[in-house]
């Protein structure tokens, strides 16, 4: 009967009855609202309720008894029931309970992706550059943003590709909604099916409980895949039928769930390439790059460099109570001249460094030690760059290598510096055949 009620009011319903039918319809997928009998045969409603509590906290239980106590409805409470109603069962009363279980269940969610969204880059970054090439990105970024078509943010690593993808929501029509970033090449393939699309309790070990995917947590909004060049054979084969359909299964579940989400990913590899190698699906590669966005390097918008260290030093003496206003002239020379292998990411952590170390109100060229420019490099060194060997693969190698002494090899510290996740560091090391040796 209250199925049937409920369902006319707009309401998705599944029914069970007993805590054992229950279970088994909540490994199928899971539900937002459990409507649970005190009393049913075998296990009772109680019970039942603690063991879904301990699936998914998040499930808000309405407790229904006829047989209503001070007692029970305080256990019941203190159970994490959201709320409890005796029978007969007042229909309005029960609308109202259910609204506020959902308007509850919403909030903890929102609550999850606020966590989420302390990993994010700060707010107040953003997409700056006058010259040509970020003036282009800027224009592309505009006038595609309030489509939902997928994007494909590609360019060098520390360019500011999640910042191309920022813009891309703020300006759209889902910016009311969330942004949700997942760093691909951070997690296990196990991990990233999880995280992409969320599981069910027991779906492989340690799943001690059941938890929301990014697709899920991202209705209505912007998922963002970083390095989604990194991403297995198998996970690929997922992700081209949720770009398709935009339906999914979480981990461990046979249940369909269904999203409003609009994609943008981005890679510094050479999609092309691992296609050619094998790695990477042509299929899904197209489905990817319906709109591509190339973040420019910053050797190759050197204008902007001024710009962009006036930006970060203001955020820097917000941030450690200091008051540099700005470059001498030697330390700008030096700015400009430097390649900056490790991009936009490199100049944040760059002028951090230095604005901590500073004893003076102004930036000079000794505060930069940790740079070398282009017509200080040792004969070796330009030899090399000069030669017909790719010269930003041996820059970023030997840049590296360099930061990588400096810390002395430590993993941690180094990928802080350099402004690249661990395991990108690790890759990295493997791909140049670096050792501490």
């Amino acid at each position: 009967m209250l199925s049937g009620f409920l369902s006319k009011k707009g309401y998705k319903c599944r029914t069970a009855g007993s805590a054992d039918e229950a279970l088994k319809l909540y490994e199928k997928g899971g539900f937002e609202i459990a409507l649970l009998d005190m009393k049913m045969p075998g296990e009772d409603g109680l019970s039942l309720m603690k063991k879904l509590k301990s699936l998914d906290p998040q499930i808000q239980p309405i407790m229904m008894t006829a047989y209503g106590t001070v007692e029970t409805a305080v256990e019941a409470m203190q159970s994490g029931a959201y709320h409890y109603i005796s029978k007969p069962i007042d229909l309005n009363e029960l609308l109202a309970l259910i609204e506020g279980a959902g308007e509850k269940h919403h909030l903890l969610r929102e609550n999850l992706y606020l966590q989420t969204e302390l990993e994010r880059i700060s707010k107040n970054e953003r997409i700056l550059g006058d010259s040509r090439p970020m003036q282009e990105v800027i224009s592309t970024i505009t006038r595609v943003a309030q489509s939902d078509a997928v994007v494909l943010v590609t360019g060098e690593s520390g360019t500011g590709k999640e910042l191309a993808a920022h813009a891309l929501h703020d300006l759209s029509n889902r910016k009311s909604k969330r942004f949700v970033a997942v760093a691909c090449a951070a997690l296990t393939e196990t991990l990233l099916e999880s995280e992409l699309f969320g599981h069910v309790k027991g779906a492989f070990t340690g799943a001690t409980m059941s938890k929301i995917g990014r697709f899920e947590l991202a209705d209505g909004g912007t998922l963002f895949l970083d390095e989604i060049g990194d991403i297995s054979p198998e996970i690929q084969v997922k992700l081209l039928r949720v770009l398709e359909t935009m339906e999914f299964e979480r981990v461990g579940s046979s249940e369909p769930m269904k999203v409003d989400v609009r994609v943008v990913a981005a890679t510094n590899r050479d999609l092309q390439e691992k296609i050619a190698d094998g790695a990477f699906r042509e299929d899904l590669f197209y489905r990817l790059n319906v709109i591509n966005i190339n973040m420019p390097p910053l050797r190759d918008r050197r204008e902007d460099i001024i710009l962009l260290v006036g930006n970060f030093l203001q955020r820097n003496n917000e941030k450690l109570n200091k008051n540099i206003s700005g470059l001498t002239p030697e330390a700008k020379d030096l700015l400009m001249s430097y390649d900056w292998p490790g991009n936009v990411r490199e100049l944040i952590n760059v002028i951090e460094r230095a604005c901590v170390l500073s004893r003076g109100d102004v930036l000079d060229a000794g505060d930069f030690s940790a740079i070398t420019p282009a017509d200080r490099r040792p004969e070796s060194e330009k030899f090399l760059i000069d030669s017909d060997v790719p010269e930003l693969k041996n820059v970023e190698k030997k840049h590296i290598r360099k930061v990588l002494d400096y810390t002395d090899w430590n993993i941690a510290r180094s990928s802080e510096l350099l402004g690249i996740h661990r395991n990108t560091l690790r890759l990295k090391i493997k791909e140049y055949g670096l050792s501490k040796d």
